[in-house]
């Protein structure tokens, strides 16, 4: 059967690959259609293998809401490179992935990959991965998830900075969730990206976390010369000044409010509490930031140039 350019062009535009790719499978399969994405398909399986092995700590966090703020997603999905991690395949991808997860019952990514694939039942997330895999021509690895159902009245928020560097979402509890509700989490959620705190309030956090910065704070008054001649309850004065000044640090309430500096966080909720009538708190939040602790790829220039260059 001869091939026509038609033919290839529908077979790209509905799989996505390279239009050499898209004839060569048209050709083994005598031009049926079915036939030949199953063969690229089959081909995308095999090429993710290949590329499997390579480090993904590039790529982007974002986030999926539903239009009544009742579910929330955030995600992020990982690349080999910056480049790709800005693809606009690629970004829209990772939001079909945010989408999928909030319709999904799974509690991990490894429940996640077996699900069938929202936007093609016909394959599994993990297929449907790989087959993207094949198409952008990089590993793939979607790392990690947190999916937020509304408890109560309420609303969820969420905010991506830097173009995915850094996703947060968090979940305000309010009787009576306005627009005015909705830009304050906003502020507070660039108030999570900027400052990173690791709890919502000090008594969110837990006590062998307070016991073991306390331990680590004595250790250091201990080392210091300076310390020696000091009473030892003068010591634990300031032992405990230094521990109360790091809660601050840690818990978001506690923090200055990047936006008015004369106001903590907990200030700031209250006087939009108070504008819209009904109480605020914040009940729970999260935040990725791309790649964090994930190896990074070492990068040899000279090395590059001289394997393209063929020496």
């Amino acid at each position: 059967m001869a091939i026509t350019a038609s033919m290839v062009k529908e077979l790209r535009e509905m799989t996505g690959v390279g239009m050499l790719d898209c004839k060569k499978a048209l050709a083994e399969t005598d031009g049926d259609m079915d036939k030949a994405v199953e063969y690229l398909r089959e081909k995308g399986l095999a090429a993710s293998e290949k590329k499997a092995g390579r480090i993904a700590s590039e790529g982007v966090c974002l986030s999926y809401l539903a239009e009544d703020k009742s579910v929330g997603v955030i995600v992020e999905v990982n690349s080999e490179t910056d480049f790709v991690a800005k693809n606009p395949v690629f970004r829209e991808y990772v939001l079909q992935v945010a989408e999928h997860i909030a319709g999904s019952q799974a509690a991990d990514v490894e429940a996640l990959l077996a699900e069938p694939w929202k936007f093609d039942t016909a394959l599994t997330v993990a297929e449907a991965l790989s087959s993207k895999v094949a198409v952008i021509g990089e590993n793939l690895k979607i790392r990690r998830f947190e999916k937020y159902i509304k408890e109560g009245a309420g609303t969820i928020v969420s905010y991506i900075h830097g173009g995915g560097r850094i996703g947060v979402m968090l979940e305000l509890a309010c009787d009576n969730a306005n627009e005015a509700v909705e830009e304050m989490g906003k502020n507070i959620a660039m108030q999570i990206a900027a400052l990173n705190p690791k709890f919502i309030a000090v008594e969110n956090v837990p006590a062998e976390f307070i016991a073991k910065e306390r331990e680590i704070l004595t250790q250091q008054a201990m080392n210091d010369e300076k310390n020696a001649k000091k009473p030892a309850n003068i010591i634990e004065k300031m032992i405990e000044g230094r521990l109360n000044k790091e809660m601050k640090e840690f818990c978001l309430v506690e923090q200055p409010y990047v936006k008015d500096g004369d106001l903590t966080v907990k200030k700031y909720i209250e006087s939009v509490a108070k504008e819209v009538g009904a109480p605020i708190s914040i009940k729970r939040m999260v935040r990725f930031e791309t790649g964090e602790g994930l190896e990074k790829k070492e990068e040899n220039f000279a090395e590059e140039v001289a394997k393209a260059a063929g020496k």
